[in-house]
């Protein structure tokens, strides 16, 4: 029986997944590692000594787990962290570290790729997504800007998964569902935009051909096995992005179908049969599942907030304790809530400078308010992203809740009462990397398209309902979360300028 590997290069770590031929998940192991921000509003990570460094650690030890032999490996899927930038120069080697999805030096290039292209509206028809300083592009253009020294050597662009499939099998190559991530893609047509690279002066041989997320890509070379265990020869899929192979993970693979994930940042994600670029407030990309697309929406510090606030507030309670005192505080909490923009936010607003606020305390607030108000500030803004799915006319059948957030019975609780839909849990936890493999397994045969794997594998586990009484009490406290960003944006703005 054939094993397949999934690896995934995270934000907080590097994760390895091996299924079996069924879906069964045989084995998981992670290797952690941190980022660095040596300045406000930059996010790094060096591609050789934290994501490669991790997959050569966490290869072997997973095979081990399992019992088995590289060569029971019939095939590999890569995912990671969307966005990330790395730059090699003709030989291979990494110019700088990478600057990551989370960095948000970017926003004069934003507005200078806007205007380079021809304004908003000709931006979003052309690549389907407003420019924010998570994605690609700008962070090119910052590199030409900031560092010529480093620019003048570059010779070939990656994405974080995409470096390590380089390593693996020495191939230059992405997907479509990356690549979407960029700024560069014709999503339309699921390749680089040639208007796009003009524009903004991109060199197309600096990045790599664009296929389908199942197709092999490339093989395990004799280097790369002797440090990973693995077998030569061995083939590696396309893959996908973090979100699209999270969401093969969990089964999204047609109409109807969305995913909730609540990681580091929280996504909401829905299958789309057709490119629909409306409205520009969500991004549309193209889908791991060959010739689909999907729109998503992004709160940028979702779990991310929580893990801030107990690092910060309540560094000696567990997870469990904070979320135990948290479901003692009244919904709402009479008013006291949290804007969860600790690195700005993407969706609705696309706003690098927005901040982080309480908002409405008062004496009669605890610690287990605070908490709680962190898990409904979260709430509220997937709510506002459910609302950008009804504008793309993309409905939320069925939404299914994914990442380390959707493991907390409150959290999920919460958010389900917040929208007044039932949030579901899969029979596999293992998201992006569980995803990887599955496009593993159908680009190596044994099935026939990405939705026959996900039909043979995956099931609906456990269901939360909403509690429609508090949906009801929660929709007053939406509206005033809701007032909030725009009577804060201009001294969101200010406190941006006055701390450069």
């Amino acid at each position: 029986m054939p094993y397949f590997l999934g690896v995934d290069t995270g934000t907080s770590g590097t994760k390895a997944v091996i299924i079996d031929e069924t879906g069964k998940v045989v084995a998981v192991d992670t290797v952690e590692y941190s980022l660095s921000t040596p300045r406000p509003q930059w996010a790094e990570q060096h591609p050789d000594s934290d994501w490669w460094r991790a997959a050569q650690a966490v290869i072997p030890s997973v095979l081990k787990k399992a019992g088995i032999q590289g060569a029971d490996i019939g095939g590999i899927g890569l995912t990671g962290q969307m966005h990330g930038s790395v730059f090699l120069d003709s030989q291979g080697h990494v110019l700088r570290p990478a600057l990551l999805w989370c960095d948000s030096r970017t926003g004069a290039e934003c507005a200078e790729i806007t205007e380079a292209i021809g304004g908003k509206e000709k931006l979003y028809a052309t690549i389907g997504q407003p420019i924010f300083t998570s994605f690609t592009a700008p962070k090119i253009l910052w590199v030409r800007k900031n560092e010529p020294h480093i620019y003048e050597k570059i010779a070939q662009i990656l994405l974080p998964k995409d470096y390590i499939r380089y390593k693996l099998t020495g191939e230059y190559a992405t997907e479509v569902s990356d690549a979407s991530g960029t700024s560069l893609l014709d999503v339309r047509r699921r390749n680089w935009s040639p208007e796009m690279l003009s524009a903004l002066s991109i060199p197309s041989e600096w990045l790599p051909k664009v296929y389908e997320s199942p197709e092999v890509l490339g093989t395990v070379t004799a280097e790369a096995a002797a440090l990973t265990g693995l077998a030569v020869g061995t083939p590696v899929v396309g893959g996908g992005s973090d979100q699209a192979a999270g969401a093969v993970g969990c089964g999204v693979v047609q109409a109807g179908e969305v995913s909730l994930s609540i990681g580091t940042s929280g996504v909401v994600f829905a299958h789309l049969d057709e490119a629909s670029f409306a409205p520009e407030a969500i991004q549309t990309f193209c889908h791991a599942v060959p010739g689909k697309w999907h729109v998503m929406g992004c709160v940028i510090s979702a779990a991310g907030s929580f893990e801030w606030y107990k690092d910060t507030f309540a560094p000696e309670r567990s997870y469990d304790e904070i979320t135990a005192g948290a479901a003692s505080a009244p919904a709402g909490c009479e008013g006291l809530m949290f804007l969860p923009y600790l690195s700005g936010e993407r969706n609705p607003y696309f706003d690098p400078d927005a901040r982080g606020v309480f908002f409405g305390a008062t004496r009669r607030g605890t610690q287990d308010w605070f908490a709680r108000a962190v898990l409904e500030g979260v709430a509220y803004a997937f709510k506002d992203l459910f609302g950008l799915l009804d504008e793309a006319k993309a409905p939320a059948v069925e939404i299914r809740a994914i990442g380390g957030g959707a493991k907390s019975a409150l959290w999920r609780q919460i958010i389900a009462d917040v929208l007044g839909k039932s949030l579901f849990q899969m029979n596999v936890e293992e998201g992006s990397a569980f995803g990887a493999a599955l496009l593993a397994a159908v680009g190596t045969g044994a099935y026939a398209s990405v939705p026959e794997a996900c039909a043979a594998t995956l099931r609906t586990a456990d269901e939360t309902r909403p509690n429609l009484a508090q949906t009801a009490a929660y929709a007053p406290y939406h509206a005033l979360y809701k007032s909030l960003y725009p009577a804060l944006k201009p001294a969101f703005s200010e406190a941006a300028r006055i701390s450069q």
